[in-house]
């Protein structure tokens, strides 16, 4: 599986339950059918919105803690030990 299609499953899944526990209780008990975004109302699009916006920052705030431990610590092997 590739970088691309992880990311995309992650978003999806991320995005899904952003957008659930955004939208009010009878909008989740409702059956909802894709829509055009031109129908749809301007309240729910910026639901929409925030979804998305709130799944990419969890994404982009977990590949983080990687990169900046890895910053300060020295690979296997590469130590220099002494006192």
């Amino acid at each position: 599986m590739s970088t691309q299609e992880v990311f995309v499953q992650q978003f999806t899944r991320l995005f899904d339950h952003y957008q659930e526990a955004l939208s009010p209780q009878e909008r989740r008990d409702a059956e909802t059918q894709p829509a055009m975004w031109a129908a749809i109302p301007p309240h729910e699009r910026d639901r929409i919105i925030a979804a998305a916006r709130l799944a990419i920052l969890e994404l982009e705030t977990n590949g983080r803690p990687e990169e900046m431990t890895r910053r300060y610590f020295s690979k296997p092997g590469e130590a220099e030990w002494g006192c």
